[in-house]
């Protein structure tokens, strides 16, 4: 029997059962919501129509009302709004819930990309030593950030787990109860959550997800390709960022550092605990039960009873494991050693941490914090300090606070801000002395400018009494100016003799952070993928000549305008030229629950990241190289789209627009995350304080999505005009890193909806802004579809393509609201009419449509 095309298992697992399923829900009863489940088909297919003959969110609104409701007044139709948006934000959880469930059957689980697809191209190639060889040295490392991307709520994702169980097996009765549970639960938070309460809903999927996952996945490759043996060298290993992360976020103080520290060692040894518990009714041989028995009570005394005290340490969990291990096989014919080796697997793996916790601030901060130390050391002429060091150049300021010695362990400082981060410093090295190393050994600094940002943060390590710091000290380049000196400031780095030698000691390997979504923010999508990538290869170049071994750690969104999409294809097509050891990079928000949400959809993007790496440096090493012709119409595209995106942001109305017009305002407001939407603190919009999340975000909502394809066709264009369009077609079709960066544009474009905001162009203030908007549009998909020969965007892709379409018009009622509300609020500024209590409403009804919205598209900030 022949496997249906992916589209056509989409139409049969995911939309057929969706409209099975919607119908049970849109006819079940809801406390005071009455005729509703009625009514919304009815406004969608208002809004459809609306949209195409481009009406106003208003004429829709209105039309709707005249046609269905009895002589409603403004309140009631508010309040119908509000009744539609709780429907649907719980259709889109019934699609999620079906979306997972139809996973393995949509997606080969076995196919390309897979373990099993790596195991068998290696020994078609004969390549199966390469691959172990380049399997004991190669790491992926998924870190999971906290950035407010996520609107669920605990009891929400509870309820989609079990929603998508009972879909799975089709059992109606189960289905639902739980979309009858699911239309009683609230989905948004009465009050912002705190670190660590993100900290707490992301270990769920360690727990729940990546434990399990990422086991299996050990096990296969122990089995299958290192023929049973134990692999030393964890492959796939986890970051964490909440309770980590201080940048912009006050909230994050050393003690809660501490906290969501001692709470992933709690998680790990729980997961310990559970499987040595399923061990003992298995292990019932003599010497091994009692092993196994002590083990056990020792790490439900450390998981239940614990107050910060552990009752074994790692070494005697391996130890006693290790003997089981020689019991069974000697004297038990080796029953349930698969079981043994890969609970020996998993605790290679995690450890006593889990995940490590990074440790992330900004440059400006630690330059503030830094001044103060100095005052402090020149006041009590503690150290012999240059009077004249403010007149020195960069590289002999970093001489001379590399060689500063002093102990501020006993100081305290007055400042606030000074005091923690010294304090969070201190933490890092108790945190390794309870979890290990790994729990947090890795301090990034972001915003980074210059090498002199990474000398004053290792300066401060070693005053504070840690001479070697078993610390990665990690610096992140984000605007395009950074990136492209990046590989100065790496080189002056080298060059110095103390850094050098810490880098020395740190097995000779240097991290670098990339930021995606700032770089996006600040040069447009073309000019900042590609930054990246010329960044990476110089780096990499500096970092060969003197011996060091680079590590890049990707900052990536959910979306392709923050470096999100087909992931991990832009890491398959690296070439030789840029150092690829391991790939690091940031998951977060709905990308977590999107892509990670489930044993299955983890196992296949997990798989694809490893597989990424082996297709880039065992079967592919030199195949994806670009030649310097190649690079030099990447470089010139680059640049066009970067004016074209520098004259967008100049523009006298690029602000006021984001600030008027755009959701923007209102993402300080939901209660999603515990970070604020922008670094400073007045209520001035200042874009270079602006967050990249709700910057995304807040194009995303207009279904504009401006920085996915923003100059990308004006770029393509001047090739056209040239009569060179041959050269980037060809390009196109030969390069898998430029064909990647555009099909991920393509992703941008197929989720903007232009009629939304359609009524715009009339608009007296804002009617040639969005045109230009508008015509970048047009002329992005036009030439995006010519250079991919093909007739739709996202042809190659169908089932992402209905999956996106689907979403699209289950949430075309909220993008109506929203919009609907929006203008009403700017009518009434506009006209000094405010009634505060009627515009307290629409502002209401705005906050409440984004949670639907950005749900719906999964990775859409």
């Amino acid at each position: 029997m022949y496997t249906l095309p992916k589209i056509e298992r989409f139409n049969q697992n995911v939309l057929s059962k969706y409209h099975i399923y919607n119908s049970v829900f849109i006819t079940l009863p809801f406390d005071a919501i009455d005729n509703t489940g009625v009514l919304l088909p009815l406004f969608s297919e208002v809004c459809d129509a609306g949209f195409k003959k481009n009406w106003s969110p208003k004429q829709i609104v209105d039309f709707f009302s005249e046609k269905y409701l009895d002589h409603a007044t403004e309140e009631q139709k508010i309040d119908l709004m509000f009744r539609f948006i709780q429907y649907v934000e719980r259709q889109i959880v019934l699609f999620d819930a079906i979306e997972d469930a139809a996973f393995p059957i949509i997606n080969n689980l076995e196919g390309r990309g897979s373990l099993r697809d790596i195991k068998e191209k290696a020994e078609a190639k004969e390549k199966h030593d390469e691959l172990i060889a380049f399997l004991e040295d190669f790491n992926v490392r998924t870190v999971l950030t906290a950035h407010p991307t996520q609107f669920y709520p605990g009891s929400v994702l509870g309820i989609i787990t079990d929603l998508t169980e009972a879909i799975r097996v089709d059992d109606l009765l189960k289905i639902k109860q739980l979309l009858a549970q699911l239309g009683k639960t609230p989905f948004f938070k009465k009050e912002k959550p705190t670190p660590y309460d993100e900290a707490v809903s992301l270990v769920w999927y360690l727990e729940n997800v990546f434990y399990k996952t990422i086991g299996d996945m050990m096990q296969y490759l122990q089995k299958n390709i290192f023929e049973g043996r134990i692999i030393e060298n964890p492959i796939v290993n986890l970051g964490f960022w909440p309770g980590g992360d201080r940048d912009g976020n006050p909230f994050v103080t050393p003690e809660i550092t501490n906290k969501v520290a001692s709470r992933l060692r709690t998680s790990i040894l729980k997961c310990y605990y559970f499987d040595i518990r399923a061990l003992r009714r298995k292990l019932t041989f003599n010497e091994v039960d009692t092993i196994i028995f002590n083990l056990e009570n020792r790490l439900y005394r450390s998981v239940f009873y614990s107050q910060g005290e552990i009752f074994i340490t790692l070494q005697e969990l391996l130890s006693e494991l290790n003997i089981v291990k020689h019991l069974i096989i000697t004297k038990h014919n080796s029953l349930y050693l698969d079981e043994v080796n890969l609970l020996l697997q998993k605790i290679n793996q995690f450890g006593f941490h889990f995940a490590s916790l990074d440790i992330r601030q900004n440059s400006r901060i630690h330059n503030q914090v830094f001044e103060e130390i100095l005052n402090f050391m020149k006041k009590e002429k503690s150290v012999d300090f240059p009077e004249d060091f403010n007149r020195f150049s960069e590289v002999e300021k970093m001489n001379v606070i590399a060689k500063l010695n002093f102990d501020l362990t006993q100081h305290t400082f007055e400042n606030e801000m000074t005091s923690s981060t010294l304090d969070t410093i201190k933490l890092m090295r108790e945190i390794q002395d309870k979890n290990g190393e790994k729990a947090c050994n890795r301090y990034i600094i972001s915003n980074n400018e210059s090498a002199l940002n990474v000398i004053e943060t290792f300066a401060m390590f070693r005053l504070l009494n840690w001479e070697n710091p078993t610390v990665d000290i990690v610096p992140l380049f984000e605007s395009v100016d950074d990136l492209q000196k990046a590989d100065v400031i790496m080189e002056q780095l080298y060059q110095n003799e103390i850094y050098r030698n810490h880098i020395r000691q740190r097995k000779d390997k240097q991290t670098v952070m990339l930021g995606f979504s700032d770089g996006t923010k600040d040069g447009g999508y073309l000019m900042a993928n590609w930054s990246i990538f010329k960044a990476k290869e110089t780096i990499t170049e500096i970092s060969r000549k003197y011996g060091i071994k680079v590590i890049f750690f990707d900052g990536r969104g959910g979306p392709p305008a923050r470096g999100g999409g087909k992931t991990h294809k832009f890491y398959a097509s690296l070439g030789s030229t840029i150092e690829n050891q391991e790939i690091q990079v940031t998951v977060q928000g709905q990308t977590i629950s999107s892509n990670f949400g489930t044993l299955d959809s983890c196992r296949y993007n997990l798989e694809n990241l490893l597989s990424a790496g082996v297709a880039n440096q065992v079967f592919n090493k030199e195949e994806n190289n670009l030649s310097e012709t190649d690079k030099a119409i990447i470089d010139e595209l680059a640049g066009i789209s970067y004016q074209k995106y520098l004259d967008f942001k100049a523009h006298p109305k690029f602000l006021p627009y984001l600030e008027h017009i755009s959701t923007l305002k209102f993402n300080s407001k939901i209660n999603i995350g515990s970070r604020p939407s922008k670094r400073n603190t007045d209520g001035k919009l200042n874009f270079s304080d602006l967050r990249a999340i709700p910057f995304v975000s807040a194009w995303s909502q207009l279904k504009q999505n401006v920085p996915g394809f923003f100059g990308v066709g004006t770029a393509l264009k001047k090739y056209e005009d040239a009569n060179q369009w041959e050269r980037v077609e060809a390009l196109y079709h030969n390069s898998l890193f430029f064909r990647t960066l555009l099909e991920n544009s393509m992703m941008s474009l197929a989720k903007c909806f232009f009629p939304l905001t359609a009524y715009m162009k009339d608009d007296k203030e804002f009617g040639a802004f969005w045109q230009i908007i508008y015509d970048e549009f047009l002329e992005t998909k036009r030439l995006l579809l010519k250079i991919a020969r093909h007739k739709e965007l996202m042809e190659n892709y169908p089932d992402g393509k209905a999956s996106i379409d689907v979403r699209e018009q289950i949430v075309m009622p909220l993008l109506a609201i929203q919009q609907y509300a929006s203008s009403q609020i700017n009518e009434m500024k506009r006209n000094n009419r405010v009634d505060e209590k009627l515009l307290s409403v629409y502002e209401k009804l705005v906050m409440r449509s984004l949670f639907g919205n950005t749900n719906a598209s999964r990775n859409s900030a």
